[in-house]
């Protein structure tokens, strides 16, 4: 590991001044990834800004009746608030898929938004990779490429990204909120991941040196009938191998609002339109529910090892669905 000074960040301005001033530092939040890749000498930062201690760790009600989480807020303390449980179950149940109890008590939301892939070649810094090396190669088209990406990805990069709380949050519509030394501002997370294209390792929207504030949700009335679902290999303490974030309105057997992300599957949670446009309106069925996972899906683009995922995240689509559909009928 290269060693690194360390210094502890007593505001946001202080925060951004900081990386501002050092653009090899790097913040740090719980650590539960970054400390992880330094050790591998993936990630290889000359000073750690330790922002634990900034008021960013609440979360609050809004002005037009959403919920704005702030950066620092732990992934326990998300799952566990009543707010969070009755009105974004799916959110709930998506950071408890997502680690074992000891890492939730560290990792932060905004750490959890910028966790790199667990791609194996991109963890080893014997092996080509363009995400950590651009140019260099993505051996994984080739190589081992079980669990990766069957949506959006390239020749270039065709690893995934791991996190659950970034499904549901982008099934709601979550936008997230940072500060830079020219001042703050905001993205919608479905553009905060930046698509694969030919540059895999410019990964989010953020302005360099950004620290990420906080992340609000929408008042959505749809997702307090939601459900997050994740298949692993392994009954806990695995990254997904297909996972879906679904809220669903039904009134008199009609489709009336739906959400829908994937995990797993693209380099960045995947927010299934095409699904979602295909069920308005229709009816309340498996039937349904298939031909809309079916539009989503068209545009899958397998290799040779994991074209499973494509019928593994359709029989997704129709189990999550079906008993959401269900519970509304009772």
């Amino acid at each position: 590991m290269r060693e690194f000074g360390y210094q502890r960040a007593d505001d946001v301005t202080g925060a951004v001044a900081l990386l501002d001033a050092d653009p090899d530092a790097r913040y740090l939040g719980g650590g539960t990834n970054l400390v992880d890749l330094m050790k591998t000498g993936v990630e290889r930062p000359a000073r750690l800004v330790d922002i634990r201690r900034l008021p960013l760790d609440r979360i609050e009600q809004t002005d037009d009746g959403g919920l704005r989480i702030g950066a620092t807020v732990t992934n326990s303390d998300l799952a566990a608030h009543p707010e969070i449980r009755r009105r974004y179950p799916a959110l709930t149940q998506a950071v408890l898929a997502g680690a074992s109890g000891q890492l939730r008590n560290m990792a932060t939301v905004g750490g959890n938004l910028l966790q790199r892939t667990r791609c194996g070649y991109f963890a080893d810094v014997t092996k080509p990779c363009n995400k950590r090396e651009p140019g260099s190669g993505c051996p994984a088209v080739e190589g081992e490429h079980r669990n990766h990406a069957v949506l959006g990805a390239t020749e270039h990069c065709v690893a995934v990204h791991p996190s659950d709380m970034g499904v549901a949050l982008t099934a709601f519509d979550a936008v997230v909120s940072y500060e830079t030394a020219e001042g703050s501002g905001e993205v919608p997370l479905a553009d905060f991941y930046l698509p694969v294209g030919d540059t895999p390792h410019r990964e989010t929207a953020l302005p360099p040196g950004a620290l990420i504030t906080g992340v609000t949700l929408p008042a959505a009335p749809v997702a307090a009938r939601s459900r997050y679902r994740k298949v692993r290999e392994r009954a806990s303490y695995a990254f997904a191998i297909g996972s879906i974030a679904a809220a669903l309105d039904v009134r008199d057997g009609v489709v009336r609002d739906v959400r829908l992300a994937f995990g797993a599957v693209a380099s960045r949670p995947w927010r299934a339109r095409s699904a979602e446009r295909a069920l308005l309106g229709a009816p309340a069925d498996a039937e349904h529910f298939a031909a809309a996972a079916e539009a989503e899906l068209a545009a899958a683009r397998p290799l040779p090892d994991n074209a499973y995922k494509v019928t593994l995240m359709r029989n997704l689509v129709v189990a999550v669905l079906t008993e959401l559909a269900e519970e509304a009928a009772r």
